[in-house]
C-alpha cells in the first residue's frame, strides 16, 4: 500500500501540523502563505518546526493555496489529504473576498488531489452557512463553503466540531500577521470529498425483437442513464433487489410460485386511456435507421440489445379496436399487460402464485418520491369465487412480514402497512403513482406505508394496489388477483432514502452501503448541497392549455435531473386579447454530485430554449 501524503496548508505557528504529525502517520507536508523570517518570529513556531523536521515532515514557506501545482508537480505529487484551518484573506476582508479564496483553494486543491482523496476546511462558528452552523448566519453573509467547493467537483461528506483539545499542542494564531486569534468555539470541520463527474449522455439506441423483426428505437433522452442498470440481476445488491428477493422467500412460503424472469419487451402497442396519454414515452420505430457497425464505432450513439418474449400480444382488444392509431408503441408504463396475457395462456395455472419483475417508464412531475422509473413487482393469482378476499388478505399479510422483518432489522422506529380501499381516497388524495395506476383499471385497495417518526405530520405513501377480475372464459368460477408494489419507493422508505434520485446515483458510495445486499439506513454522502433559484415566464399558445408533465419532463432532462422542486409561480389571462401567462420557479438542486451556480445557468439557458422550442411556448 502507497504510503499517504498529507498537506497542511496556511499554518501559522505549524503547532496544528506538529500534532497532527505524531498522530496521522505517513508523510506530512506543512506548509505556511508567509515568508520563513515571519514565521519564526511567532511563539512556538521554531519549536513546532524543529519537531516537524525531526519527524520526517517536509516544511515549506510562500506557499500560495490557490497555485498549488505550482509548488507540487501532480505527475511526482499527489495528497491524500488536505487540511486548511480558518483560511481568512487578512485584515477586515469580507465574505464576499473570503468566498473567492475558498473558491480558487478548492480548484486548487483539485489538481494535487488524490482521486479518493479529502479536503479539511476548519471555519468559525456561522462561515460555512450550512444547517450544522449554530447559530447560522443568513446565507448571503456566510462564505457559503459547500457552493464554492462545488465549482471544483467537490461535495461536503462530513462536518464535525472542530476540537482544538485534540490536537495537543496546537495553538491557535491570528489573521495574517496580527495578533487577533481566530476563536475556535463552535468551529467546524467541514470534510470534502470528489464528487462523480456530470454523466455525459449520448444517444441511446435499443434494439429489440418485436413481431418477429429486429427493430430499434431512440431511447427519450431522460431515460439514457436508466434503460439498462440491471438493479434487479441476481448478483446485485442494489436494495430493490434486495427487497424482492425478501418478498419471493416469504411469499413461496405460502403459495406455489413462478417467478418471470425472463426478459419481457420495453415497448407496448396501443393506446391507452385519455388520462394517461401524457404520462407515456412514446417511441417511433425505425427499423430502417438502425445505425451501422460504422456509425456505432464512430461513438455518435451507444446501441442495448434487449431480447424479450412476445407473449404479451393486445392486452385489451375492445380498447384497440377503438384506436385510430392501434401501431403506436411506448416504453411499458407497467408490468400489469404481461400479467393480463399470462392469464390467458395455455401455461397459466390457478393456484399459483405469478410474480413479474423489472423497470417501467412513467412521465412525471419533479418531486422526491415521484420517479419517471421504476422497479414494480406484480403478484397474480387465480382462485375460486368468494375466496379473493382471503388471497388478498394472505398477499398482504407476507407482504407486510416481509417488510417488518426488513425494517426491524435496520431501525427501531416503526413501519405501519395498510389496505385501504379505493372508493377511501379522493382524487385529490392520490399521489402520481396510484393516480396513474387508476388510469389503468379499477383498483380494490391502496396499499399504503408509514414510516413513524418525531414529524407526527408525515403522510402515508402509497406504494402498492390491489386489482381484482374475473377469470376469462365467462362461466368460470375463478377470480384473478392483481396486486403490484413500487419496489424502488418500498426501498426510499425502509432506507430512509429521502429523494428517489440517489437510488440511481453512479456514485460507487451508494451501494457500497449495502454490502452483500444488506439493507442499513442511509447515510448521505453529500451534505446540505447548494440549491439555486430561477424563474421563468412564458406566453402559452393561443387555445392550449399548460402541459406541466412535458414541462417538467424537458426540466428533468436538460438538468440531468439536477431540478429538485418546480413551483407555479404566477398564472394569468391578459385582458383584451386573452393570452394565457404562466411564471414558474424552478429549484435546481442535486443530492448526489456537485453542482455549480455556473453549471445551473448553462442549463437554465438550455431549459428556456427547449420549452420554446418543444412547448412552442413565447419566453416573457
Amino acid at each position: 500500500m502507497a504510503e499517504r501524503c498529507v498537506l497542511l496548508l496556511g499554518e501559522g505557528n505549524f503547532s496544528f501540523a506538529a500534532a497532527l504529525c505524531g498522530a496521522v502517520g505517513g508523510r506530512v507536508v506543512a506548509t505556511s502563505y508567509e515568508r520563513e523570517e515571519e514565521v519564526a518570529a511567532r511563539r512556538r513556531a521554531a519549536e513546532s518546526i524543529r519537531r516537524l523536521r525531526e519527524r520526517g515532515a517536509e516544511v515549506l514557506f510562500s506557499v500560495d493555496c490557490t497555485k498549488l501545482k505550482d509548488y507540487f508537480l501532480p505527475a511526482k505529487r499527489k495528497f491524500d489529504c488536505i487540511y486548511f484551518n480558518f483560511p481568512h484573506c487578512g485584515r477586515k476582508a469580507g465574505v464576499v473576498k473570503n468566498r473567492e479564496l475558498l473558491a480558487l483553494f478548492f480548484r486548487s486543491c483539485a489538481e494535487v488531489l488524490t482521486q479518493d482523496g479529502e479536503v479539511c476546511v476548519a471555519l468559525c462558528r456561522g462561515q460555512g452557512g450550512t444547517p450544522a452552523d449554530q447559530p447560522r448566519r443568513e446565507w448571503h453573509n456566510s462564505w457559503q463553503v459547500v457552493a464554492m467547493a462545488a465549482g471544483a467537483g467537490f461535495i461536503l461528506s462530513d462536518v464535525h466540531p472542530f476540537r482544538a483539545e485534540a490536537a495537543h499542542g496546537y495553538e491557535c494564531t491570528g489573521y495574517r500577521s496580527q495578533d487577533k486569534f481566530f476563536c475556535t468555539e463552535g468551529a467546524l470541520n467541514h470534510i470534502f470529498t470528489r464528487s462523480t463527474p456530470p454523466l455525459a449522455c449520448k444517444p441511446l439506441i435499443c434494439e429489440i425483437e418485436l413481431e418477429s423483426r429486429r427493430i430499434s428505437f431512440q431511447v427519450p433522452q431522460v431515460l439514457v442513464d436508466k434503460i439498462s442498470r440491471g438493479f434487479l440481476e441476481l448478483n446485485s445488491n442494489h436494495p430493490v433487489q434486495t427487497i424482492k428477493e425478501k418478498l419471493t422467500a416469504v411469499l413461496s412460503q405460502a403459495f406455489p410460485l413462478q417467478s418471470i424472469d425472463y426478459c419481457l419487451s420495453l415497448l407496448l402497442q396501443g393506446c391507452l386511456s385519455a388520462g394517461c396519454h401524457s404520462n407515456i414515452f412514446w417511441v417511433l420505430l425505425s427499423p430502417e435507421e438502425t445505425p451501422s457497425a460504422e456509425e456505432m464505432a464512430s461513438g455518435w450513439a451507444n446501441a442495448i440489445l434487449f431480447s424479450h418474449v412476445d407473449f404479451h400480444g393486445d392486452t385489451d382488444e375492445n380498447v384497440q379496436g377503438r384506436c385510430q392509431t392501434p401501431k403506436q408503441y411506448y416504453l411499458r408504463p407497467s408490468l400489469l399487460p404481461y400479467a393480463q396475457a399470462m392469464i390467458k395462456s395455455a401455461a397459466f395455472v390457478p393456484g399459483t402464485l405469478y410474480v413479474f419483475s423489472g423497470p417501467v417508464f412513467r412521465k412525471c412531475r419533479v418531486s422526491p418520491y415521484c420517479m419517471p422509473v421504476f422497479h414494480e413487482m406484480v403478484f397474480v393469482c387465480a382462485v375460486s369465487r368468494g375466496s379473493e378476499n382471503s388471497c388478498i388478505q394472505m398477499v398482504v399479510d407476507k407482504i407486510k412480514t416481509s417488510i417488518h422483518s426488513l425494517h426491524q432489522s435496520i431501525s427501531d422506529s416503526k413501519v405501519s402497512i395498510s389496505l385501504q380501499e379505493a372508493t377511501s381516497l379522493g382524487t385529490a388524495e392520490l399521489s402520481d403513482f396510484a393516480a396513474f395506476e387508476s388510469q389503468l383499471g379499477n383498483i380494490q385497495f391502496f396499499l399504503c406505508m408509514k414510516i413513524d417518526t418525531c414529524d407526527s405530520s408525515e403522510k402515508g405513501f402509497c406504494v402498492g394496489v390491489v386489482r381484482t377480475a374475473p377469470y376469462e372464459p365467462a362461466g368460470n368460477d375463478l377470480v384473478v388477483v392483481f396486486a403490484s408494489l413500487n419496489l424502488d419507493l418500498v426501498a426510499m422508505l425502509i432506507c430512509a432514502i429521502d429523494d428517489w434520485r440517489m437510488l440511481w446515483t453512479s456514485d460507487a458510495r451508494f451501494l457500497r452501503q449495502f454490502p452483500a445486499g444488506e439493507l442499513r439506513l442511509f447515510k448521505s454522502f453529500s451534505l446540505y448541497p447548494p440549491s439555486y433559484v430561477h424563474d421563468v415566464s412564458f406566453w402559452l399558445p393561443d387555445g392550449e392549455q399548460f402541459n406541466d408533465v412535458a414541462f417538467h419532463t424537458i426540466a428533468r432532462e436538460v438538468s440531468g435531473e439536477a431540478v429538485a422542486c418546480i413551483h407555479l409561480l404566477d398564472s394569468f389571462q391578459q385582458p383584451g386579447t386573452g393570452r394565457n401567462s404562466v411564471c414558474c420557479r424552478l429549484t435546481f438542486q442535486s443530492c448526489d454530485r456537485a453542482l455549480s451556480r455556473a453549471e445551473v445557468a448553462a442549463m437554465q439557458l438550455r431549459f428556456r430554449e427547449q420549452i420554446s422550442q418543444r412547448l412552442r411556448v413565447a419566453l416573457r
